[in-house]
């Protein structure tokens, strides 16, 4: 079973001919009280790769690891955090095995696709660790001093390099953060240590044993670094469309570990992705673009099989929490967990069966396929603006009609159809603006938030027709079980007036969506 800790470190490079105990005195940093060193400890690691450095181009690493207290397989992850302190990483274990493990292979299987893994580098590390501790004797940091030296695996016989690396990592219990990391980095920087410029050992070391000529990894945004600055459509589109693909690409692992909201995000770019395909047509061929559309929608489905159950429980469960206890008749509250749990039983299982399936391999072979070689039109060598502009253009004509259409429509089950229509096409028409946004700037950003609202408050329609379902299906199962059905009935009629609610907004909204100024503002 795979153990998950989170790193977050900085590291420092530093002259390997000053002694290990030449650190400064590092209880000049304000919480701590006492720096214990260790015994050198030797670490012998041997990193896995494909042949070209997918992993190390996003910063991954995957090694084989002895010598040290957490000896093991381990896979580490960068992690985006909005104020991240230092290099943040999700450090995946797996105990020793002489291959590496399917639990940790798996999280990286978007990157590698089809291409074996292949021992690259091997790091034998001499380390000393200096832990850092409060005046409670609570570990905050461990400051390592690293003696590195590193062998070419892949290609054999490649080079070696030798270096010394500072790693400062903190506890992840011991509460401290950017202002301790900051104040032990100021005294090594005073000592004569220098932020490192690698971002890790294996990046230095790919880096510096590298055959001469041999490519080396690029890191994110460096394929295709001219792209999306508007110059011809074709540039603006791509843009996009490369960004929803490293979108499922980079939240397939989180999908597998079920982080929060990773199923969620990962299916809206599977929906971004394929509804760029049908909004721009015109610049990629769409012969080529719409077979993959289908499996986009095939992956979009495996992904919502428990989402969508978990929104709609969550919906349920809020609305029932909501009603006072004495018109809460019968054992509401375990009938509607027991239904949810059934609902969603196998569903987790589903989804990674498809995430480790044949389909969803070839799907993500097929999307670097189409990007290593896209399938431009002729419109995409034009300037950019004019034609996303028709484009976008032409999504909100779609738009308009189902709504128009929907608020013509008498009240029951055929306005409900239309509205749900009107809903998926301002998904499609948001979506179009958003890519046409590096050609179009602020008019495509307005438009994409006002059609936003207009889907959130036609989302919020759906959901209460799918709700209104669900209770009638509940207060069905509570009757058949001589129970009474009152409760059910009470937020059904809830959900009908909350929809007319939404029915009442949606004109007053719609007329704002659809001022004509917004769409000249789209051409200029």
């Amino acid at each position: 079973m795979a153990d998950t800790v989170r790193e977050i470190e900085r590291k420092y490079e530093t002259d390997p001919a000053v002694a290990t105990d030449g650190l400064p005195d590092l209880t000049r940093v304000g919480r701590v009280a006492t720096v214990a060193e260790g015994r050198p400890r030797l670490l012998d690691a041997v990193y896995y790769d494909t042949a070209d450095q997918r992993l190390a181009a996003d910063r991954i690493t995957l090694r084989r690891r002895t010598g040290g207290p957490d000896a093991g397989w381990h896979l580490k992850l960068p992690v985006a955090l909005p104020e991240a302190v230092g290099a943040v990483r999700d450090e995946i274990r797996a105990p020793l095995a002489d291959a590496p493990p399917p639990e940790l292979t798996a999280l990286v299987r978007s990157r590698v696709r089809g291409a074996a893994l292949l021992p690259v580098v091997r790091l034998r590390t001499r380390r000393t660790a200096h832990v850092l501790r409060d005046a409670a004797g609570a570990p905050l940091a461990e400051v390592a001093v690293d003696d590195v030296r590193a062998t070419r695996l892949h290609p054999e016989g490649a080079g070696e390099a030798r270096w010394r690396e500072i790693e400062v990592e903190l506890d992840p219990e011991g509460g401290a953060g950017r202002e301790l990391l900051d104040e032990v980095g100021q005294l090594l920087v005073e000592a004569g240590a220098r932020p490192s410029a690698a971002p890790s050992k294996l990046a230095r070391a790919l880096a510096e044993t590298a055959p001469d000529g041999a490519a080396r990894p690029t890191g994110k945004g460096a394929e295709h670094a001219d792209e999306g600055r508007g110059r011809t459509a074709g540039d603006v589109v791509l843009r996009y469309v490369r960004a929803q693909v490293r979108a499922i690409v980079e939240l397939d692992p989180a999908a597998r570990r079920d982080l929060p909201d990773a199923v969620h995000q990962m299916r809206v770019a599977t929906r971004r992705l394929r509804s760029a395909f049908r909004t721009y047509g015109k610049v990629l061929d769409r012969t080529a673009t719409d077979p993959l559309g289908g499996e986009l929608r095939w992956l979009a489905a495996e992904l919502g099989a428990g989402r969508d159950q978990e929104v709609l429980a969550d919906r349920l469960t809020a609305a029932l929490a909501e009603v006072p206890r004495t018109l809460r008749l019968g054992p509401v509250s375990a009938r509607l967990r027991t239904w949810s749990v059934r609902r969603r039983a196998g569903a987790r299982d589903r989804l990674l069966a498809a995430l480790d399936g044949p389909r969803h391999l070839a799907l993500l072979d097929d999307l670097h396929a189409l990007l290593d070689a896209p399938p431009l039109r002729a419109p995409a060598a034009r300037p950019a603006p004019a034609v996303v502009a028709g484009a976008v253009l032409k999504d909100y004509r779609r738009l308009a009609r189902r709504v128009e259409a929907a608020l013509a429509a008498p009240a029951g089950p055929g306005r409900d159809e239309a509205l749900h229509g009107a809903r998926k096409a301002a998904k499609r028409a948001r979506y179009a603006a958003e890519a046409a946004t590096p050609a179009l700037g602020r008019p495509a950003r307005a438009f994409t938030r006002r059609t936003k609202q207009l889907q959130q408050l036609l989302g919020d329609h759906q959901d209460g027709v799918v709700a209104r379902a669900a209770l009638r299906d509940l207060a069905t199962q509570a009757r058949r079980a001589g129970e009474s059905g009152f409760t059910f009935g009470l937020l059904y009629g809830r959900e009908e007036a909350l929809a007319a609610e939404r029915e009442r907004e949606l004109p007053a909204l719609w007329a704002e969506v659809s001022r004509r100024k917004h769409r000249d503002a789209l051409r200029r």
